[in-house]
């Protein structure tokens, strides 16, 4: 034991401070410790209100979008509306909205999206693909609620910079491959 520490400390109390020490230090030496990582990193990006424009199967038109953390940041809510005005592809124009969960499935380690749609169709998508560098998402369906059986859907984010990004939404038909069903580049709202 260390005479100099003993003459300034009571003998009783070393081991407790070693102790706080090798606590203290030990609390910080844990990089892999997934309980203190943020999950969000990938997708915080989006958090923000949107507007921009669509085309696409029914025509063309204007969209507000939000994401935004809800329910004591367990989620990120998504509020959607795309409003296509009367036009030749669509007379009668039309207007879509939807609402979204992104949540993060812990034991598959993936990011899930959950949209309800006014039509009443229930997407369940799952994110096959993030690409860092390109800043690109794809979440392909994995369950669609109120639709034939066999169809699949795919949402494909791109973010050529922080205040904008391209949608593009695919349907497949039963035994096909995804077409483009509509395509929206979102600017940041101000």
């Amino acid at each position: 034991m260390n005479t100099k520490l003993t003459t300034i400390l009571p003998r009783s109390l070393i081991p407790t401070l070693l102790l706080c020490a090798t606590l203290a230090f030990a609390g910080d030496s844990h990089p892999n410790d997934d309980s203190k990582a943020d999950v969000w990193w990938p997708v915080r990006p989006f958090i923000g209100n949107w507007e921009g424009d669509v085309s696409g199967e029914p025509g063309d038109g204007k969209a507000e979008r939000s994401y935004a953390f809800a329910l004591r940041d367990q989620f990120i809510q998504v509020t959607n509306k795309s409003v296509y005005p009367p036009q030749e592809k669509n007379p009668k124009g039309e207007v879509h909205q939807d609402v979204g969960f992104i949540s993060y499935d812990k034991a598959a380690k993936k990011f899930i999206l959950r949209q309800f749609h006014v039509e009443g169709f229930v997407n369940q998508f799952a994110l096959e693909s993030f690409d860092e560098e390109h800043r690109m998402f794809v979440f392909v369906s994995t369950a669609i609620e109120n639709i034939a059986p066999g169809w699949r859907a795919r949402e494909t984010y791109k973010f050529p910079s922080n205040d904008e990004f391209i949608e593009t939404f695919a349907l497949a038909k039963p035994g096909q491959d995804f077409a483009t069903y509509s395509e929206t580049h979102f600017h940041r709202r101000r």
